[in-house]
């Protein structure tokens, strides 16, 4: 990750929550072919991301979807429990 696009995004998005749920968002629809909004040397999608943040090419809008987007966060944590075998020793306790 390009630390300068970071520190650069960080100065748009000050809230962490926020910048890596919109960077991530946008890293991912890049890397299922969208097409990048900036002209980045990096060919990393989080880079790109990162940097149209910091030109201002996006902004977070949410629109209730991060609702959405914790639930499948905290799906994933439970499936990985259920994985190790953690809820399985907190109900025989």
């Amino acid at each position: 990750m390009n630390n300068d696009y970071l520190e650069r995004a960080k100065q748009v998005i000050p809230d962490a929550k926020t910048l890596i749920l919109l960077a991530s968002r946008r890293a991912r629809q890049l890397a299922y072919g969208a097409r990048p909004m900036v002209r980045c040397k990096d060919e990393n999608h989080l880079d790109v991301a990162l940097l149209e943040i910091a030109e201002g090419k996006l902004v977070a809008n949410f629109n209730g979807t991060e609702n959405d987007f914790l639930k499948e966060i905290n799906a994933v944590k439970e499936a990985a429990k259920r994985e190790s075998g953690e809820i399985g020793m907190k109900n025989n306790n």
